[in-house]
């Protein structure tokens, strides 16, 4: 009984200091969260005080709200399976035995290591007008300036390359790890039966990819909704909104307009979003994922 009980005292004592960072960087922030978003704005003058639900129907009827929630629906639509198809397709090719292959697969990662801010400031020199490289290029093509991020057509496509350029890599060594663990003797097995490339990646491969596609959706689908660096550098969510973003307008919401209370709701907003994606993962996809 004793030495039960110890043995109870000692996991406790192991799990201890990483249930304080929980609780301290994560449970407790997302309860005082939920609490600030039911107070006012408070000032020097007239400091908060409860309104109970009176920021979520203002959250309602903010255009801005809206605008920037559409806006970060069509930028995970247009992130998120583009990078991972374009990941397995480099994984795939890296993973063959291909001249140069280390070097290509460094060129490949080599965009996920670079900083956030180092990224933003390669590509805005991509996209500026008259200066930029693409318009350089287009240029020798007897085509004119464009300017990229300060047309709204544009400028929310032109975010969701750069990121795509971006993510692509890093999904790409998770796929690579997985196929490294695939035995080769199944697609022998599949050629030996008259199956073509398609039908065994289809059918035998794909399937046995679900475990790190279901872990490299959740990577990417938190990735499309915390985009805020980039933003910062490149058009601050303009112009006029069209390249704004969730959590971006959580950030100028508390930074700039110095609206904390509803920034709070903004950010239960988000989680809530998050909490639903992810469960709707869990239990649409696990369906579908087998594991060895």
């Amino acid at each position: 009984m004793t030495r039960g009980y110890m043995r109870h005292v000692y996991g406790w004592l192991l799990l201890t200091p990483a249930m304080i960072l929980l609780i301290a960087f994560t449970h407790y922030p997302t309860v005082i969260t939920v609490i600030d978003s039911l107070f006012s704005k408070g000032t020097a003058i007239r400091p908060s005080h409860f309104v109970g639900l009176a920021n979520y129907r203002m959250l309602i009827d903010d255009p801005i709200f809206w605008k920037v929630l559409a806006n970060n629906t069509w930028f995970a639509i247009g992130t998120i399976p583009t990078s991972i198809i374009l990941a397995i397709i480099m994984a795939l090719f890296v993973n063959r035995a291909i001249p140069g292959r280390s070097l290509v697969r460094m060129a490949y990662f080599t965009p996920t290591v670079l900083p956030m801010i180092a990224v933003a400031n390669i590509w805005l020199f991509f996209y500026s007008p008259d200066i930029g490289l693409i318009d350089q290029i287009a240029r020798c093509f007897g085509m004119g300036g464009h300017n990229w991020l300060g047309d709204p057509a544009t400028v929310l496509p032109a975010l969701m390359v750069m990121t795509i350029w971006k993510e692509a890599g890093f999904f790409m060594i998770f796929y690579l790890a997985a196929l490294q663990n695939v035995s080769p003797e199944l697609e022998e097995a599949a050629r030996l039966e008259g199956a073509s490339r398609w039908y065994y990646f289809r059918r035998i491969l794909f399937p046995l990819l679900m475990p790190t596609t279901l872990f490299v959706l959740i990577n990417a689908v938190l990735n499309s909704f915390k985009l805020v660096d980039h933003l910062f550098v490149l058009t601050k969510g303009g112009p006029d909104n069209a390249s704004n973003l969730l959590l971006y307008y959580i950030f100028e919401s508390a930074f700039s307009y110095f609206d904390t209370n509803y920034a709070a709701t903004l950010t239960v907003i988000l989680l809530g979003l998050l909490a639903i994606m992810a469960l709707m993962q869990f239990y649409v996809l696990d369906k579908r994922v087998h594991y060895r």
